[in-house]
């Protein structure tokens, strides 16, 4: 089941940043920033009354500038709106309603998604109520007044939003077939991959009616398995503002990512690892999906007997956050290595919905510890009581223990090595969620 996705939308200076920081940083879920996932967040988990949802904060929307930036800056809100179940227009009541707010109000309405009009920096409702009327003008219906700064109308906004979340789709029918994102930087060669895939003669392929999303979804049965590929690649763009583009095609990701069990993470083999390609990784990381990393264009690159060990070691380097993922070496324009990427992604989805029997656990726990003397500080000793297996899907573990202070990082990495050691669980990550527990 993917959460829905809501953009943030309004020209510059409305206080949208603001409003998307204090929604990302005061919900339940807790950002956190991981290895190589980007710092300057545009996008959070939300989590209000027991609904997720994926909140997408977009640059400004500038209608009157220059023809080259007005094109630029619509085609950049067209791709946010796109991807969005949901759009929150904001507007500053302290600017009042202003000719560019028309203009916008006019590109979301032809999105027909639906919208909800934010009239942001209400610091006061009896003072400004009156103002915040002007914007019925719009003709997008009733705004809410909200102040991002004082956090005034905050629930009443969000309960807006979530009345337009699609019921049916928070409680689609399961569909059984894995799902996998292809994801990387534009022109890794994540199109050619599927359209190897689909061009082989063993493959049958039946296309399922688009999405809403701007990611195209495409069957694929392989070796008698039923597979749909997600591919990210859509609205190639050109745009003169490089940060720009990197930002919108990390919203396409995340909307993929969203919806996949398994992320084949592409890196071109001439270009060689990148910053970018980690930020990309980060986002299957840190959502806890089976992870694939695919060299592509192999067959380009002038190889000796310690190539592939060299270009492992640098891979490993740069995306040291996930030692779990898979690496495969392949050529989207030769086929090379593609059955290999289907026995992975077999792999892997096995491995990401693996379940251990608790009593298995405990005795790796017990040997563990015996090991290993659990840390201690100031004479109090960490106590490990018992751990078992709560989730799949990611692979989640509770571990209760006396002193939650006294479990350290590193001591959680050395148990989460000893259980790969035993069940291997490669190209997935695993949870540990640590308890306490008074000694009996």
């Amino acid at each position: 089941m993917s959460k829905p996705i809501v953009a943030i939308v309004g020209r510059p200076n409305v206080g949208k940043s603001t409003m998307f920081n204090m929604l990302a940083g005061e919900q339940i879920s807790i950002v956190k920033d991981t290895p190589g996932v980007t710092r300057d967040r545009i996008y959070a988990e939300v989590n209000w009354l027991n609904t997720q949802f994926t909140l997408i904060d977009t640059g400004g929307i500038e209608p009157e500038t220059s023809d080259l930036m007005l094109k630029h800056m619509r085609e950049q809100a067209e791709i946010a709106i796109a991807t969005a179940d949901v759009i929150m227009f904001v507007v500053d009541v302290r600017q009042g309603l202003v000719d560019a707010d028309f203009k916008v109000a006019d590109m979301l309405r032809k999105s027909h998604k639906p919208i909800v009009l934010v009239v942001n920096k209400v610091d006061n409702f009896d003072k400004f109520m009156p103002d915040v009327y002007e914007f019925y003008n719009l003709g997008l219906g009733d705004p809410q007044p909200i102040s991002g700064q004082s956090k005034l109308g905050i629930g009443d906004m969000l309960d807006e939003v979530i009345k337009h979340f699609d019921e049916d789709a928070l409680t689609e029918e399961e569909d059984e077939r894995p799902r996998i994102a292809v994801i990387g930087k534009p022109n890794v060669g994540k199109s050619s991959i599927i359209n190897k895939i689909v061009g082989e003669d063993r493959v049958i392929v039946s296309d399922i009616a688009g999405t809403t999303r701007d990611a195209i979804d495409t069957a694929v049965t392989y070796n008698g398995n039923e597979y749909v590929f997600i591919d990210t690649a859509g609205l190639r763009r050109k745009s003169r503002i490089k940060e720009e583009i990197e930002r919108y095609s990390i919203i396409r990701t995340v909307t993929a990512v969203e919806r996949c069990d398994v992320a084949v993470i592409m890196i071109d083999a001439e270009e060689g690892v990148t910053e970018q390609d980690a930020k990309i990784a980060g986002i299957a990381h840190e959502r806890g999906k089976g992870v694939i990393i695919a060299v592509n264009k192999w067959d380009a690159i002038e190889k000796d007997d310690k190539t592939i060990y060299k270009y492992t070691n640098k891979v490993r380097e740069v995306l040291a956050f996930m030692p779990y993922a898979e690496i495969l070496f392949i050529s989207a324009k030769t086929g090379q290595r593609l059955p290999k990427l289907f026995e992975t992604i077999d792999a892997v989805i096995e491995n990401h919905s693996l379940r251990v029997a608790t009593g298995v656990l405990n005795e790796i726990l017990a040997e563990a510890v015996a090991l290993q003397q659990p840390p201690s500080d100031k004479g109090k000793r960490l106590k490990i009581f018992y751990m078992t297996q709560v989730a799949v899907k990611p692979p989640t573990f509770v571990i209760f223990v006396n002193d939650k202070q006294l479990m350290h990082f590193s001591y959680t990495r050395y148990i989460e090595n000893k259980v790969r050691e035993a069940f291997g669980f490669r190209g997935t990550p695993l949870k540990f969620i640590i308890r306490e527990r008074k000694d009996k």
